[in-house]
């Protein structure tokens, strides 16, 4: 595996979990799940910052910004037509 094909495919799996960046202990915890083991990344890239800089400008995880539709504002209720003010 080179390492473009290292960096992409962690760069898919930050996708796929909905994050742009992940700490090490946080990548470590997933365990078998996560693409490449982090000492491999490791020895190929030296430190875990130095991966994520590489991450962020070969392949950059770009999320779907979150668009929160607005509610409508709930209408007041129009007068009455057949009443009259009473004007002295």
């Amino acid at each position: 595996m080179t390492k473009d094909m290292m960096i992409k495919a962690l760069s898919s799996f930050f996708s796929d979990n909905g994050v742009e960046t992940m700490d090490l202990a946080t990548y470590k915890s997933h365990g078998n799940d996560v693409p490449v083991k982090d000492y491999l990344l490791k020895r190929n890239f030296g430190s875990w910052n130095r991966i994520l800089n590489v991450v962020k400008v070969r392949y950059p995880v770009s999320l779907a910004p979150v668009v929160e539709t607005p509610t409508p504002a709930p209408k007041a209720k129009a007068a009455v037509k057949g009443e009259k003010k009473d004007g002295k």
